[in-house]
């Protein structure tokens, strides 16, 4: 659950995958929801959320009809998709957001403006940073 949260990922989200993963068998989202006394609906969204990151997958159970789930344990896997999932987006979207508050940068008032415009800088240094920075990072978590 710890690590969902340092994620930025809601705690239920951290408690389904730590259940999935202490799990030694797939399990259906009633026997999840009575395991960790959740509602259907948002233990229903946390899985599907999981399930989007590349976190958890489906299984198929003959004779059974519901569905069941499991914890994906690659490290390799996982990191590249939280990187491509969670951080690729914000990065490349970059761009057009640091524009919007370059224009939003006031010229009414030379120390604001001047500490303003410092601020954007640094941003711009940070947003290139992360730029050459995410597909190394991405490669390297590919190879591992």
């Amino acid at each position: 659950m710890r690590a969902a949260l340092a994620l930025s990922l809601p705690a239920s989200v951290g408690q389904i995958y730590g259940l999935l993963f202490a799990s030694p068998e797939a399990l259906s989202l009633d026997e999840i929801c009575d395991l960790l006394k959740s509602s259907r609906g948002g233990t229903f969204q946390s899985i599907k959320w999981l399930r989007e990151l590349g976190m958890i997958e489906s299984v198929r159970i003959p004779g059974l009809r519901k569905g069941h789930f499991r914890a994906v344990l690659n490290l390799r896997k996982l990191a590249v998709t939280l990187l491509h999932r969670r951080v690729e987006p914000h990065v490349n979207n970059g761009n057009k957001y640091l524009r919007q508050l370059r224009k939003s940068i006031v010229a009414n008032d030379d120390t604001v403006t001047a500490f303003q415009h410092a601020r954007y800088e640094q941003m711009e240094r940070w947003h290139r940073f992360l730029s050459d920075m995410l597909p190394l990072i991405t490669a390297m978590a590919e190879k591992v």
